[in-house]
């Protein structure tokens, strides 16, 4: 008989999508400006990869480089895990930029889904 192992539900409200290699931003916290890959990213936020840390509850403007055009957001850092990167909370984001961030997701999310797909084993309950 198995062990069931309870977990405590998440914090998060919106599902994080895993980026491919080109999705990059460029940011601003405390006077200092840094352009880095972005790890994963939700409607709620997103987790950059940089080895330097913020300090929790900074305030940070986001510019994403990104096919689909400007994308700029404003965020406060949520966490940081020093040597890897720091997760982001979106605090604001203009609604001309709201509908060229959900592009970027479906964007992203198809590509996973492609990956998936052509991967062995392809997605579960495919057959």
């Amino acid at each position: 008989m198995s062990k069931q192992i309870l977990l405590p539900p998440s914090r998060r409200s919106t599902s994080r999508i895993n980026t491919p290699e080109g999705v990059w931003v460029y940011w601003q916290c405390n006077g200092r400006d840094e352009t880095s890959r972005v790890d994963n990213l939700s409607l709620g936020g997103l987790f950059v990869e940089t080895g330097k840390s913020g300090p929790v509850g900074s305030t940070v403007k986001l510019d994403f480089l990104v096919q689909e055009g400007q994308i700029r957001a404003e965020a406060i850092v949520r966490r940081a895990e020093p040597g890897r990167g720091l997760g982001l909370k979106f605090t604001a984001i203009n609604d001309g930029d709201r509908s060229r961030m959900a592009a970027l997701m479906n964007r992203i999310h198809d590509l996973s889904r492609e990956r998936a797909v052509r991967s062995p084993g392809g997605l579960p309950g495919d057959a």
